[in-house]
């Protein structure tokens, strides 16, 4: 499955539009990441953590919709786009979405 955010491919021909296809991942960051991650705030730098959180989100987000891109009969998906809101209380939830348009190219 190739997925690009662009709007087409090229050298590639898309023969057919199928529609739109989402992935959703909402993902929790627990307590002791929290911690560190406010220390990181204080002293500077990265947050390994929560960054490899937000890697695992998007991945999974991109997964689900190829995924059903696959299921709605695409080679590929064009037009992505990915989304970040945090949701919950005190917004100790990550959401990740990622959207495009599936297709089948030649």
């Amino acid at each position: 499955m190739l997925v690009t955010t662009t709007p087409s491919i090229e050298g590639k021909q898309v023969t057919r539009y199928i529609g739109i296809v989402t992935g959703e991942t909402i993902i929790g960051a627990n307590f002791i990441k929290d911690f560190f991650a406010g220390i990181r705030d204080i002293v500077g730098g990265r947050s390994g953590s929560y960054e490899k959180v937000l890697r695992e989100a998007k991945d999974s987000a991109l997964s689900e919709m190829e995924e059903r891109a696959a299921k709605m009969g695409a080679n590929a998906v064009i037009g992505v786009d990915l989304d970040y809101e945090t949701v919950g209380a005190n917004g100790s939830m990550l959401m990740v979405t990622a959207s495009g348009t599936a297709v089948v190219i030649a």
